[in-house]
């Protein structure tokens, strides 16, 4: 029978690997909590902060919702069913998870691309840099990136949840991810896998081409910077960039853009954890909570409460 004749799905997560199902909980735990805490505090002091109201910390807010968004689509069940012992999800639900994973990770595909032009145009053309990224530019931006991320979800979830399956509703994997339950369907997939990939070529590597080209261009920039203290700061944050678009271009390339041959479900599950989770946790440590900017917004917030003393020590 197709999806509407299944009520309930079961995951397998990672009981093949009892030994460490306990130690992914309590990893996946932390980065969830580390996600929601940095964050939300990049959002809080965006909006409280006049200082941060400019392209790259709009860009940075948009971010950090995404995150939180995408992180909780992906782990917050999978946190849930380990707690109550149920690796169960309904049909409603399992379509929804799939849905919203997909479109916020497509809108970070995008969301990153105009960030590194963003930066891009700030450094290689700082005197044009207001009149080219003015206040309805940038929120065309990055209304674009959450339109085309949505549109693409829906475009892939459709035809998906239409199939028809092999009287199985045991998903390998602990979370609704598409290529798993695409293992389960009978009959011919192929246009949604020609659908998915057509997709992923749009999302993947097109973006990471652009933050690339745009690196590359940063970095020819900040070669001519005559200071040895400021072109090593530079060099460090355009490495701390790129270090997580590595992760997250990576590790997405690695699955949706593998052989249909090569079959390493196992490996995809940690695959999964690596851009569902690590990379929105270093978003907002890497991005931003670096910037001095974010340093003194922050230490300006914690004047207001009894523990500024401490924790803008911290900071320090």
């Amino acid at each position: 029978g197709n999806w509407t004749s299944v009520t309930v799905f079961v995951f397998l997560g990672f009981s093949h690997y009892p030994r460490i199902e306990v130690t992914v909980f309590v990893l996946c735990l932390l980065m969830y909590l580390i996600t929601l805490l940095g964050n939300t505090i990049l959002i809080s002091i965006t909006i409280l902060d006049s200082h941060l109201h400019t392209p790259m910390y709009f860009f940075l807010s948009n971010l950090s919702f995404l995150d939180i968004w995408y992180t909780s689509s992906a782990l917050t069940p999978m946190l849930a069913n380990f707690v109550s012992g149920k690796n169960t999800i309904s049909f409603s639900g399992c379509a929804s998870q799939m849905y919203f994973s997909l479109a916020m990770g497509s809108t970070e595909c995008v969301l990153l691309s105009m960030m590194a032009y963003d930066r891009y145009v700030a450094i290689c053309n700082p005197l044009r840099y207001p009149i080219i990224m003015n206040r309805r530019v940038f929120v065309q931006i990055a209304g674009s990136s959450w339109v085309t991320g949505c549109l693409t979800a829906l475009v892939e979830t459709g035809p998906v949840i239409h199939l028809s399956l092999c009287g199985n509703s045991i998903i390998n994997h602990f979370t609704c991810e598409i290529l798993a339950l695409l293992k389960m369907a009978c009959g011919d997939t192929s246009m949604v896998q020609l659908i998915m990939l057509v997709i992923s070529i749009l999302l993947l590597p097109l973006p990471m081409l652009l933050i690339c080209v745009s690196y590359a261009s940063i970095l020819s920039n900040i070669l001519r910077i005559s200071s040895m203290d400021g072109r090593s700061k530079a060099f460090s944050t355009c490495a701390a960039h790129l270090t997580v678009v590595v992760l997250f271009y990576g590790t997405a390339l690695s699955m949706y853009l593998k052989p249909s041959s090569v079959n390493s479900q196992e490996i995809d599950k940690f695959m999964a954890l690596i851009y569902a989770g690590l990379t929105p946790m270093l978003n907002p440590i890497i991005y931003s909570l670096r910037n001095k900017e974010v340093k003194m917004a922050v230490k300006k917030l914690l004047m207001r409460n009894p523990f500024s003393a401490i924790l803008t020590s911290v900071l320090k």
